[in-house]
């Protein structure tokens, strides 16, 4: 989120080519031969994401640009292993590049700003993540149910997505009222197939259909009371911060920093494979919540919209601020 009033957004220059709207391509700002095209329109770099498609010798052609403009580079890093590569050596080796040559380096967390601070020697700024869902759909009215429904959403199966252990040891587990939502696209799998068929005959109500538009997601976490993210490894979710607006309740692994982002219940999933039991007891202990919270159909909550409306007029500030302060510390001026 940016202030508008104060900082000026460049947009996001439309390589040659691009046909769809909002179709992703390899940004050309992070292109060497295109920012030393471009590097005296704008004052300062943010990278966010994008740089995955970028070699670690483009990353550093990108650094010395910047650098010999005297253009400050402000990182974010969201993903310490990034979600759609099993492997993170590639992730670590262009970090490696961006975060000593930062002037200002961001990120959502205090156990991402250790990590970050115990690999490059760096102190990270920790802003937490605005909301996601639209400001006026945050705290939004709630049904209670009889029985709450426990969700697992398998998206398109990235890299970091592994559902099949999850809903194995729920239905296993005896649990009830178990959803699981797969993006069309994730059926191309002869294994997704086999496994849905399976899951649907033990009785988990399995529903397969395009991406969420922004409002079905809204509505889908209005139709669900526990999401169990199903994550093997990984840093920070935006689906935290969404269930957090929604108030739907959260059960994730302990491979990432994913309660330090919003209190939830966590449970130990990694590269070793599911703890189970824990899972069994963080969906319990989730459950649980959700039964002291039983009563009629929730209103609005407005002390949580409130809260996340000053929150993101807190993080614009701040990262005016930081534009600010890296932009007097450049040699330019």
């Amino acid at each position: 989120m940016v202030d508008t009033s104060r900082v000026t957004l460049v947009p996001d220059p439309v390589p040659p080519g691009a046909t769809l709207p909002g179709q992703w391509w390899p940004p050309p700002l992070l292109d060497p031969e295109y920012l030393r095209a471009h590097a005296g329109t704008f004052d300062v770099l943010h990278v966010h994401f994008g740089f995955e498609a970028s070699s670690v010798d483009a990353l550093r052609e990108v650094v010395e640009v910047v650098g010999d403009a005297e253009v400050p580079l402000v990182l974010t890093v969201h993903d310490l292993h990034n979600p759609h590569f099993a492997d993170p050596t590639l992730h670590l080796a262009q970090l490696d590049v961006l975060v000593p040559a930062a002037a200002v380096v961001v990120t959502l967390t205090h156990g991402a700003a250790a990590e970050i601070r115990r690999r490059w020697g760096r102190d990270a700024v920790v802003l937490p993540h605005p909301h996601v869902l639209p400001i006026d759909a945050v705290g939004g009215a709630r049904p209670r149910r009889h029985e709450p429904v426990i969700a697992v959403h398998a998206k398109a199966l990235r890299a970091n997505i592994q559902p099949w252990p999850i809903v194995d040891a729920l239905v296993d587990g005896g649990v009830g009222g178990l959803r699981l939502d797969l993006d069309e696209e994730a059926m191309r799998s002869a294994e997704a197939r086999t496994r849905v068929e399976r899951h649907r005959r033990a009785g988990v109500d399995v529903r397969v259909h395009p991406r969420f538009t922004d409002d079905e997601l809204t509505a889908y976490l209005t139709e669900v009371d526990v999401v169990v993210l199903p994550y093997r490894f990984g840093t920070h979710s935006g689906w935290v911060e969404a269930c957090h607006d929604a108030g739907t309740a959260v059960v994730a692994p302990n491979c990432g920093f994913f309660t330090e982002q919003h209190p939830g219940h966590e449970y130990g999933y990694g590269p070793d494979g599911l703890d189970a039991a824990s899972l069994l007891d963080a969906v319990a202990a989730a459950v649980s919540a959700h039964e002291l919270e039983r009563g009629p159909d929730r209103t609005d909550d407005l002390a949580l919209r409130n809260r996340r409306r000053r929150q993101a007029d807190d993080v614009r500030n701040a990262m005016a601020e930081l534009y600010e302060r890296s932009l007097a510390a450049s040699p330019a001026n």
